[in-house]
This record gives C-alpha cells, structure tokens and sequence, in this order.
C-alpha cells in the first residue's frame, strides 16, 4: 500500500468515527427505545471505559520511559496494546452511546463549568486525535522515525490528555448515573 491510500484511508476512518460518534450523542439512532430491553452488561460500559482509558495512560507513560531509553521493541509493543485497547474502548463507547442513555451532570457552581471545561476539550481533542495517532503508527511502523517523531511531538500529549481527562469525566459523572 502507497502513502497516499493509507493518507485516504486514515481520512475516512477518522471522518466515519467522527460521524457515528455525533450521531450517537445527537440521540438520532436510539437503538434500544425501550430501557428495559438494555441487555444488563451495557450499564458496566462506561466504568469499563474509564479503566481501559486509566490503563490506556500508564501505557502511554510507560512507552514514553522506554523510547526515552532507546528500547524500540518494548516502546512499540506498549503502543500497539494502548492502540488495541483504546480500539476497544471505542467500540464500547460507541455500543453504550447507541442505547440512548443519557446521563446529566448534576453538579453545582464552579465544579459545574470545571467539569464542562474538561469534558469539551476531551471531546473536542478525542476526535483530533484519532487521525495523529493512525498518521504516528503508520509512520512509526514504517520506521519512517523522523517523521513519526514529528507526528508524536503533537500526538502523544493530546492522547495522554483525551485519556486521563476521560477517566476524570467518568469519576465527575459518575455519581449522576441513574441506572
């Protein structure tokens, strides 16, 4: 595969990610109209996410400290399990959000514009960043290092923010959960 079909294909995953994901929070699809018909295990989704998202941080911690110390191969399998499991963090998230449950934030005063200032920028951030991270492992895959150095010089701190902020979100809203 050439450079530019993976640019493309990169590009459409990233936009068909972005369109399932509002369409989900816009409430259009609501696959399960009856509540009661939620099979039991999706109520476990959004703490599941929230530890995937925790676990997701140390790894990106942790491949941080080894490239930092030249170990290319550790450094590489840490990001391709943080990339599997954030895989499957957005599968969950996607499989929660189209049951049409709807959680509000109920707290007050300044803690109120505190969690919505942390909640827009991870949104806003978590669809940037899905395009860098396919465009840092394909260049990092390829061994193309100068340019995936560059990519991850952007990359990895918004990655690093999108999930510690998610599990910040989870423990905000958390108490708010009615089911």
């Amino acid at each position: 595969m050439n450079d530019k079909f993976i640019a493309r294909l990169i590009t459409g995953v990233s936009i068909f990610v972005l369109i399932v994901v509002v369409i989900l929070q816009s409430n259009v699809l609501n696959i399960f109209p009856d509540k009661s018909a939620i099979p039991s295990w999706v109520f476990f989704l959004p703490k599941f996410n929230a530890m995937v998202n925790g676990t997701c941080s140390i790894l990106l911690l942790l491949s941080l400290y080894f490239i930092k110390r030249k170990d290319i191969p550790t450094h590489k399998k840490l990001n391709i399990l943080t990339f599997i499991l954030s895989s499957l963090f957005l599968v969950s998230y996607i499989i929660f959000h189209a049951t049409g449950i709807k959680t509000t934030y109920g707290g007050e005063g300044i803690i109120r514009s505190v969690y919505y200032f942390i909640l827009i920028s991870h949104i806003i951030l978590a669809a940037v960043v899905l395009p860098l991270v396919l465009f840092s492992f394909q260049k990092g895959l390829q061994m193309q290092v100068a340019a995936h150095k560059k990519l991850v010089r952007w990359t990895y701190p918004i990655w690093l923010y999108v999930t510690v902020t998610g599990v910040i979100v989870y423990l905000m809203i958390s108490p708010y959960y009615t089911f």
